[in-house]
């Protein structure tokens, strides 16, 4: 019986955590769609607008088009970014999560 409620309790937090960071995930990977729509613009400022027309459709709030980083690959733009995201768990636990993002070649 200990073990099970042992079992029960590790799933709850391990349940719990992820429940947390389930929505930082999804931003996440709008936000590489967002790049990945925005690298075919012919500016950096028209990169950087684009993203944040997307992001504001998305709700992509944690970065912002002045945080991308925009070089050129030879003929191609290449876009990405980095960024943390910081959940408090309890008393001074915190989860960090660091996302980084870069176009896909051959687009």
């Amino acid at each position: 019986m200990f073990t099970l409620i042992f079992i029960l309790a590790i799933l709850g937090v391990v349940g719990a955590v992820g429940l947390r960071a389930f929505p930082s995930v999804i931003e996440y990977q709008a936000a590489l769609k967002a790049i990945n729509r925005a690298k075919d613009e012919s500016t950096v400022a028209a990169v950087r607008a684009a993203f944040d027309r997307a992001a504001e459709i998305d709700n992509i709030t944690s970065i912002k088009g002045r945080d991308l980083e925009v070089t050129k690959d030879g003929d191609k733009v290449v876009v990405s970014f980095a960024y943390e995201k910081e959940f408090h768990l309890a008393g001074p636990a915190w989860l960090t999560l660091k996302y980084e993002g870069v176009t896909r070649p051959g687009r």
